[in-house]
């Protein structure tokens, strides 16, 4: 079993977040920390840490990120004008926990996806 994580807790409900969809698979909140006018994290209900160690068996999960992104997006307005999904993987990619989540970002001109 992968271990606990915030996440965990809010999904459990256990530590305030404002969550704006969940489901039995998928739970997506605010961002705390928002880097755009709309930043949800969008995370699977199960542990996986990270990309890494998705399996075959979690395929229908992942799908569902997707899927939820963009119901999300459209209920934000951020549909038409473009919206970015990022998903971050270990250390040099910038994640900071190690429960797989998606960021769904939008509400303004994101610019380009990487420093140079």
């Amino acid at each position: 079993m992968a271990k606990e994580t915030i996440f965990s807790k809010i999904i459990r409900k256990e530590i305030p977040s404002e969550i704006v969809y969940q489901d039995e698979t998928v739970t997506a909140f605010r961002d705390i920390n928002a880097q755009a006018p709309t930043h949800i994290l969008i995370i699977p209900n199960k542990i996986i840490p990270t990309v890494n160690e998705v399996t075959p068996e979690d395929e229908v999960v992942l799908g569902k990120l997707f899927t939820v992104a963009a119901k999300l997006a459209k209920e934000e307005n951020i549909d038409k004008d473009g919206y970015r999904l990022i998903i971050n993987c270990n250390g040099h990619a910038g994640q900071e926990v190690f429960h797989l989540h998606m960021h769904l970002l939008g509400g303004r001109a994101l610019g380009p996806m990487l420093s140079r």
